[in-house]
């Protein structure tokens, strides 16, 4: 007899319930639970090895978000019209989750862990990004795979100035701050989001309601865990240790991993210094055949030993291995204009780390679909981080972008998006940060890099965006802890967080936020802030001197662009019969048209890479959809030449009769000789019928009237 599933509800907030499910699907795994808010369902599972694979050193943890079309009734637009890869929306999703899950299993804990979370169910109006964690934090509580706490994760965004715990799709259209956190019972573990220009004090606040707000949905964990049966969590293997040996490690190297670490050296000679003391550790304690599972060990505790010996230094020396005081930020250089040929482009480099970054200038038809289960929507700004692994002098494999990348692309384009120009600014734009050289911090580094290009490119940002990543140690047997501005790639491997911060002059654009340890608290997060806003401000007065304003255009060799509106009628005209005006339009003037319906007017945007072709192109259009004047005179075009006058061109695409008693004063007997197709001519617009709507035309209106017709005129009794 199957067993009746069991489930908690729960109130969000305004009324809106939650259910979390587990017991009727996906029972093979060690944990499944389902998540449901309106129509949206969200199915996460759990499963783990019983061993750790031979060998293994560190914890495998690895979580896929992933959003079913068919949860919205439609169909894949890929080629093979299933499900693929994971895109930037649900690796960024994933990461969200994994980010805040993986401090919560033990640290000799190196079973593999797959958490793999399904959205089955869409609601137009239910963000499921921001249940998704929630989730997966439930299938671990009904599972025995051994975690340290319970989480859970919210969005937190301000509404008209009232926050608003997981607003709707359309209320988050309408925010100005935006944030993802999640946390235990007691400390913040992640957070990340955007605002625009935020204070710190209501990035504090928003943290502490969003903080509420997770304490209800661990409180509905604990009693779905109740409710399940779920005790005792599993044993584990734990990884071989040895006491002595790791005292001998600590004997031969602590004095001088101390004095490498208090050196002050580059990241390389450092590196290879390190390098050096535990090549000669193990010929010392393992001889020149060392045992392989020894050897391992040493290399294990001469870690640890660095971890412990560099985070005392900094608590109690106040020293960082770069020499730098705590709240010091690396030396920086910038320039702007480096590259002679793209659209825009910089060059940002502080202490070690370097983005070399440009801007392109691209049409409507360039914009960027982002596409998820619950619609598609086209991104007219968008940023892509590249970190190749020359910028820190390794070799590996290129097999596209890692996890890493989006998810630093994506902290960069949020910040720099709160300052991009809005409305009527006609072009795509694309920014893309190349790491040269990385030392931590690539992603702020990114941020400033490329608020300096779209500078100088000419894009109209009212203000420069810099970012600082700020790092923590702390010790645990004393209480005491250590905030640095601008960390290093060390500090942050070896710290306990890593917190970017990215924003103007005026306030917060942008958060980022890892722990490694049980959670933060808000006052050091206040500090940790304040710390942040000093080195924020600092990079921006370097970057003001180095571009204080965007240029006045765009450069000389970039591509211009301009936007009109046309009468809603107009369209079909410019469009012509299949295409054929537009398309003629951009064969003669090298112009790309686009022509998009918007309420009652066409939105025309006209993209050339010469400014010739693209007045060209404007009057052209601008001819199309004129009005004609009775009484006003044009250049015009003979199009065909017919016995009883000619058909006349005297406004792109408007034609007219110009009858054979209107070509001249003189009466013709026939119009042979008299015009030929191609012909062009100066015609006056004598008529328009009311009925037919046809133009009637006079090229005799605009000659000298002859002085036996001016006589006729004088006497009209003669005859």
């Amino acid at each position: 007899m199957l067993s009746q599933p069991i489930s908690v509800t729960f109130d969000i907030g305004g009324g809106r319930m939650v259910t979390i499910e587990t017991g009727k699907l996906a029972r093979q795994a060690n944990g499944s639970v389902t998540i449901r808010q309106g129509n949206c369902i969200i199915l996460a599972t759990v499963v783990a090895n019983k061993e750790p694979k031979e060998g293994q050193d560190f914890f495998p943890l690895s979580v896929d978000y992933q959003e079913k079309f068919a949860s919205a009734g439609r169909i894949p637009g890929s080629f093979f019209k299933r499900e693929a890869r994971l895109n930037d929306y649900e690796i960024l999703t994933s990461r969200l989750v994994d980010r805040a899950l993986r401090p919560l299993f033990p640290e000799d804990y190196f079973c593999d862990v797959q958490v793999l979370i399904s959205l089955v169910s869409s609601d137009p109006e239910v963000m499921p990004d921001a249940l998704a964690c929630l989730a997966a934090s439930a299938a671990l509580a009904v599972s025995d795979i051994p975690i340290k706490e319970i989480i859970s994760e919210v969005r937190i965004a301000r509404l008209d100035g009232q926050f608003v715990v997981n607003p709707t799709r359309t209320e988050l259209e309408k925010t100005d701050m935006e944030f993802i956190i999640a946390a235990t019972e007691k400390n913040l573990m992640m957070v990340e989001g955007e605002a625009k220009e935020c204070s710190e004090e209501d990035l504090v606040k928003a943290l502490e309601l969003a903080h509420d707000a997770i304490r209800i949905q661990i409180k509905a964990q604990q009693e779905l865990r109740n409710k399940s049966g779920v005790t005792i969590k599993r044993d584990y293997e734990k990884p071989l240790h040895k006491e002595d040996l790791q005292q001998k490690v600590i004997n031969f190297a602590k004095e001088r991993v101390h004095q490498v670490a208090a050196a002050g050296s580059s990241k390389h000679e450092r590196s290879d210094a390190f390098d050096a003391i535990r090549s000669e550790m193990i010929k010392e304690l393992l001889g020149e055949e060392p045992d392989e599972t020894d050897e391992k060990l040493v290399k294990k505790y001469y870690e640890d030993l660095k971890w412990e010996v560099v985070r005392n230094m900094i608590i109690d020396e106040r020293k960082r291995l770069d020499g730098r005081s705590l709240d010091q930020v690396r030396p920086l250089a910038m320039e702007t204009d480096p590259l002679p040929t793209p659209h825009g482009s910089s060059l940002f480099t502080r202490g070690e780390t370097q983005s070399l970054t440009t801007v392109t200038f691209g049409t409507p038809l360039d914009e960027l679909l982002v596409e998820s289960a619950a619609k598609s929507v086209d991104s007219k700004f968008f940023l892509h981080y590249n970190f190749p692994p020359f910028s820190t002098g390794e070799v590996k494999m290129m097999r596209g972008q890692s996890r890493r990348e989006v998810g630093h692309g994506n902290l960069a384009q949020r910040s720099l998006k709160q300052m991009m120009p809005t409305g009527d600014y006609p072009y795509t734009v694309r920014v893309v940060s190349d790491i040269l050289e990385s030392n931590g911090s690539s992603s702020m580094a990114t941020v400033c890099a490329g608020s300096l290009a779209l500078m100088d490119a000419g894009v109209p940002i009212p203000k420069h965006v810099s970012g600082v990543a700020m790092g923590l140690i702390t010790r645990a047997t004393d209480g005491k802890y250590a905030i640095l501005t601008d960390i290093l790639g060390d500090e942050d491997h070896l710290g306990d967080m890593d917190f970017k911060v990215t924003g103007t002059r005026d306030g917060i654009c942008g958060v980022q936020m890892d722990i490694k340890i049980d959670g933060l608290s808000m006052d050091t997060m206040r500090e940790a802030l304040s710390q942040a806003k000093k080195g924020r401000l600092h990079i921006l007065d370097a970057m003001y001197e180095c571009i204080d304003k965007p240029r006045p255009d765009v450069k000389p060799h970039a591509p211009r662009m301009v936007k009109m509106f046309i009468d809603k009628e107009f369209i079909g005209a410019v469009i012509g019969p299949g295409g054929k005006i537009i398309q003629e339009i951009q064969r003669e003037t090298g112009a790309t048209i686009n022509i998009e319906e918007v309420g009652n007017q066409g939105e025309v945007s006209i993209f050339s890479p010469e400014k010739s072709g693209l007045d060209r192109a404007v009057a052209w259009i601008k001819g199309i959809v004129a009005v004609p004047e009775v009484g006003e005179t044009y250049e015009s075009t003979v199009k065909s030449v017919m016995p009883y006058g000619a058909f006349v061109e005297f406004m792109p695409g408007k034609q007219g009769l110009l009858h054979i008693s209107e070509v001249s004063w003189k009466r013709l007997e026939s119009m042979e000789g008299v015009l030929n197709e191609g012909d062009s001519i100066k015609v006056k617009l004598i008529g328009i019928d009311q009925k037919t709507g046809k133009f009637k035309l006079s090229r005799k209106a605009l000659m000298p009237k002859p002085e036996f017709k001016k006589q006729e005129n004088d006497n009209p009794q003669r005859q």
